[in-house]
């Protein structure tokens, strides 16, 4: 029989599920109070929500999410942590990833990014990638380039005519 808190709980889960662009679920086997503390303030530095729910919660939230039923099923078995990425859901991957460098306790068991489900060997993949600000960078400077070269170019005809007529000038004199 289904109490109060439990639905309360399922509705939450539901409202992230709907919401998140990125799922990562990770297994946090072995963590302590102090790594589970410093994990949770990284992910709230980036926007991040990082829930432990019972799987059996979780499932039913996927369900009422309008996800298949057993679709999470291979993800959610055993101690099971799920990072909900709100605006880049590249985030939870670098943040993962720089817990891991210095903790061994945790690991992504699977993701769900952009539609797809994805195993752990996808997660080094989208970890790796430049942050979303980064590919914005390359862009605007990309987008750039070309009038910064017709400039340089500009410039350095420019300096030529000046130079070709100083180099006239002191013939003459």
């Amino acid at each position: 029989m289904p109490n109060k808190e439990k639905i309360k709980k399922v509705e939450i889960l539901t409202d992230k599920f709907k919401n998140a662009s990125a799922l990562y679920f990770t297994k946090y086997t072995g963590m302590n109070v102090e790594q589970a503390t410093l994990l949770r303030r990284q992910f709230a530095d980036n926007s991040i929500e990082f829930l432990v729910s019972k799987n059996t919660l979780a499932k039913i939230a996927c369900e009422n999410a309008g996800f298949d039923k057993n679709l999470f099923n291979d993800f959610l078995s055993g101690q099971i942590a799920i990072a909900y990425a709100n605006s880049d859901p590249t985030a939870p991957a670098k943040v993962i990833k720089d817990f891991s460098k210095n903790n061994d306790c945790l690991e992504v068991v699977g993701l769900y990014f952009d539609g797809e489900f994805y195993g752990s060997d996808k997660f080094k993949e989208i970890a790796n990638l430049p942050s979303k600000e980064e590919l914005l960078t390359k862009f605007v400077v990309a987008l750039n380039y070309p009038m910064t070269g017709i400039v340089t170019c500009l410039n350095s005809l420019m300096l030529k005519v000046v130079n070709t007529l100083n180099a006239l000038k002191e013939q003459k004199n």
